[in-house]
């Protein structure tokens, strides 16, 4: 795996060896720092920008390399545009920072811009998008059938005003993006490594911060009565697991969030099998699960002051001659009976059962699960956002907030009676899918019936979990969605 540049902070000071990266917003004005470098390289970087035509957009960038009268590397100018900068921005910047920086070995960023107030908080989130954008998983490439080398990791100082603050702000943001990496890292896994059993084991490691994890096997979601997840495993030859992962930092008798996931570690589609095109992407079918997990982490580690639940459903969906048909009924935890019409709606099915004993078992707060589960949200939403289903205004409302603020943005989509006559069956209680039209829609019509009367907010992040578009601080196939977004919902609103 690519290393991680190990970040530090230290006071404004003129940097004399490395590399160097600057702020510059619209103004061209250099902050102070930057002046001092382009007074001793004898005005290098006013002609460089001069040169290039260089506007100050922001996340634009220009390199001066080998810059005269300075021992320096290079010096990468950022751009920062308008004066006035969101949390999402401060993120952008420190992703092409470190963009800009590739290959380096050292380097100090100047968090500095003339006629701007950045703050602690602002310097550390800088810091974050340089770490989220250094993330590759390049585990499985070898040179000439070796391991690949790795070159040594960046040692990033960032220089600011309040650098004893910007370092306490990291405490908390370092491992928050721990927790997006770690998201990425498990949706990236080929499914021949990742399966339910080896996922489960990721989510027991979570006990090394703090969490306290519980591992269910298929006896006990037998005695359960966990049968339409478990109709979903039954094709496999790898049984299912369920994970319960808890963080208890809040007072000892409030209600918990809780958080579940769906973890299809390979979704084939079973029976109703799958065009072979696009299919090998399907070992992202647990993006949900992902996102859950890597949340857990984010909590436990920053010791987050709520009695926070993830619960993932860790299965396979597979052709096998024991798998579940078309046609079939199951009755699920809740007794609800469901006739599956397509065994690739399969995820609902997972979801129905944990949500049931999530209502039953910990009488939560308010319930939120997240899964891969529509093709449809892709023709709704695109990429850009992931769907959301609620039965709780105000629950939307702190997502959508939270997603603003974080970038990871969210749409609501409806709920209606109209929509849910379309699961009705003639021989269930009701049946898997609802059809071509409305599909995300129906899939969280589904869900709705299982929650009862608890708050619920259902996210579909096909189009965002995985294959989604690169950005400043996503560069690769799995962008860890979701794990920055309920965590600053959960620190926006529910933390004690």
């Amino acid at each position: 795996m690519a290393k991680l540049p190990v970040i530090k902070f230290h006071p404004l000071t003129v940097p004399n060896h490395g590399s160097v990266a600057l702020f510059v917003g619209k103004s061209l004005v250099l902050g102070s720092i930057a002046r001092g470098l382009d007074e001793a390289s004898s005005g290098a970087v006013n002609r460089a920008i001069k040169a290039a035509d260089f506007k100050g957009e922001l996340a634009k960038s220009i390199t001066i390399l080998a810059p005269a009268g300075l021992d320096l590397d290079q010096i990468v100018v950022v751009g920062v545009g308008e004066e006035t900068l969101s949390e999402c921005d401060f993120l952008r910047l420190g992703g092409t920072v470190m963009g800009q920086l590739k290959g380096a070995n050292k380097a100090s960023i100047i968090a500095e811009i003339d006629g701007v107030d950045i703050n602690a908080a602002s310097v550390s989130l800088v810091a974050m998008g340089m770490k989220l954008r250094a993330y590759d998983f390049d585990k499985y490439k070898t040179e000439k059938g070796k391991p690949k080398k790795q070159k040594s990791a960046l040692a990033a100082t960032v220089l600011c005003a309040d650098h004893e603050g910007a370092a306490k702000a990291w405490e908390t943001d370092s491992v928050v993006s721990d927790g997006t990496l770690l998201a990425r890292d498990l949706v990236n896994e080929p499914a021949n490594v990742l399966g339910p059993k080896e996922f489960a084991a990721k989510a027991k490691a979570l006990e090394a911060v703090g969490a306290k994890v519980e591992i269910l096997k298929q006896t006990e979601l037998e005695k359960l009565g966990m049968r339409a997840l478990l109709g979903v495993a039954q094709g496999s030859e790898r049984p299912p697991r369920v994970a319960i992962i808890k963080w208890n930092g809040g007072k000892k008798d409030d209600a918990p969030v809780v958080f579940v996931g769906k973890g299809v570690v390979f979704d084939t589609g079973g029976i109703s099998i799958k065009p072979a095109g696009g299919m090998e992407d399907m070992k992202g079918d647990m993006g949900g699960a992902a996102t859950v997990t890597g949340l857990m982490h984010a909590l436990s580690a920053r010791k987050a002051k709520v009695n926070a639940i993830g619960i993932i459903g860790l299965v396979e969906n597979m052709p096998d001659g024991n798998a579940m048909r078309p046609g079939d009924i199951v009755k699920s935890m809740s007794g609800q009976t469901i006739e599956v019409i397509n065994t690739d709606a399969e995820g609902r099915l997972v979801l129905c059962d944990l949500l049931h004993y999530a209502k039953e078992t910990f009488k939560p707060r308010f319930m939120v699960d997240l899964a891969t589960l529509t093709g449809a949200v892709l023709v709704a939403l695109g990429t850009q956002n992931a769907g959301i289903f609620s039965n709780n205004d105000a629950l939307c409302d702190q997502l959508s907030d939270a997603g603003e603020v974080t970038g990871e943005t969210v749409w609501r989509l409806p709920l209606a009676k109209e929509y849910d006559k379309l699961i009705d069956s003639k021989f269930a209680d009701m049946k898997n899918t609802g059809g071509r039209w409305a599909g995300s829609i129906t899939a969280a019509q589904f869900l709705k019936r299982f929650v009862g009367d608890v708050d619920w907010v259902h996210i579909d992040v096909a189009g965002t979990a995985m294959d989604s578009p690169k950005t400043a601080t996503s560069q690769g196939w799995a962008s860890g969605y979701g794990v920055r977004l309920l965590d600053r919902m959960v620190k926006d609103n529910y933390e004690v």
